[in-house]
């Protein structure tokens, strides 16, 4: 599900289109480039090629009133503020949760056009000021080819079907449901079949990725723990509402078992993806900030030691993807807006 809302009065210093400076301490990061320019843009992943990416954007520019899906031709994309993909989902209702099948051809995303053309509200402002995410009741999860063509849906359960990715391997998918109650993991054949629930701890389990054998996910998740904190979470999950302030990044095996908790940092830890070597996790956190909105990349051995900092430019940095042959990374920044609060997408190469 994306996370725009995140995205507060943010501010950045204003930089070339296209190639942006390299920040000093920024050392994994070499050859940094903007590849949108406008809008919040978010949750761009690679096909299984490395040549396309697939992303979510409201960008006004495009007559966008919330997010719908994109994909981009890295090789034919341009540093130009005028430069637009292809559109690959309806254009109505809401969209989230773009990932490439295998073939690179196809690709799922998570919609809400079957329960009207028109984007569902967001959260109404609430009296104390509570940060929350919608889980929309109306997503189920679709295929569409790479011109847009919606070929299948694959979940059509009462409530919330999104946040799907596919296993390196082209068999399984991985996606986060509340059909059972609770937002948990659940996995499917890549037809859709077999779906099957994988966790059962009381929270919000969602954002799950495979490891790069496809033997393991990794994946945020909230523990209410008090009885306060469990009652709130389950009444705001009635209102298809989750606060998503406290979450933690864990690790599992695909079937659900060897479940393991790598960090303990507080605050909000998520949109996690295993390093190319499978023996690390990068994701994004503001564990470490004075104010809720300082959200950074870091990095973790998988067993939750040696933390170490990736992004110290802009007050938002999130779902970072490495490339298949783990050369480039891509991920969304509040970088070089102008101070202003557009969210685009960066890609550079790796550097370990």
């Amino acid at each position: 599900m994306k996370k725009t809302a995140l995205i507060l009065a943010l501010t950045s210093s204003s930089l070339a289109i296209g190639q942006i400076k390299q920040e000093a301490g920024e050392k994994h990061l070499i050859n940094l480039k903007q590849i949108t320019f406008g809008g919040d843009n978010a949750e761009a992943y690679f096909s299984p090629d490395g040549k396309q990416l697939c992303f979510q954007t409201n960008n006004p520019k495009w007559g966008l009133k919330c997010d719908q899906i994109y994909r981009m031709d890295l090789q034919a994309s341009k540093a130009d503020t005028a430069f637009q993909p292809h559109l690959i989902s309806t254009g109505e209702g809401r969209t989230t949760c773009a990932y490439y099948l295998p073939g690179n051809k196809e690709i799922l995303y998570a919609s809400t056009h079957l329960a009207g053309k028109e984007c569902p509200p967001a959260p109404a402002p609430r009296a104390d000021r509570k940060y929350l995410w919608a889980v929309y009741p109306e997503f189920d999860i679709f295929v569409a080819d790479e011109n847009g063509k919606t070929k299948k849906q694959l979940t059509n359960s009462t409530g919330y079907d999104a946040e799907a990715t596919v296993s390196p391997n082209g068999d399984k998918i991985v996606f986060t449901s509340d059909r059972s109650g609770d937002l948990e993991l659940w996995v499917m054949d890549i037809d859709g079949k077999n779906q099957k629930q994988i966790t059962s701890g009381l929270g919000y389990d969602g954002g799950a990725f495979f490891s790069p054998d496809g033997k393991e996910l990794v994946f945020r998740a909230s523990r209410p723990q008090t009885d306060e904190e469990q009652k709130e979470y389950k009444e705001l999950l009635k209102e298809h509402l989750v606060a998503p302030t406290n979450m933690e990044i864990y690790t599992c095996n695909i079937d659900g078992s060897n479940l393991k908790k790598i960090t303990s940092l507080g605050k909000a830890n998520w949109a996690p993806f295993f390093h190319p070597s499978g023996k690390k996790i990068i994701f994004s956190s503001n564990h470490h900030g004075q104010k809720g909105y300082d959200f950074q990349l870091f990095m973790v051995d998988r067993n939750g030691n040696n933390l170490e900092r990736i992004t110290n430019e802009s007050l938002f940095n999130a779902f970072p993807m490495f490339s298949p042959d783990g050369k480039k990374l891509v991920f969304s920044s509040n970088r070089n807006n102008g101070g202003g609060r557009d969210t685009n997408l960066f890609i550079a190469d790796w550097q370990d």
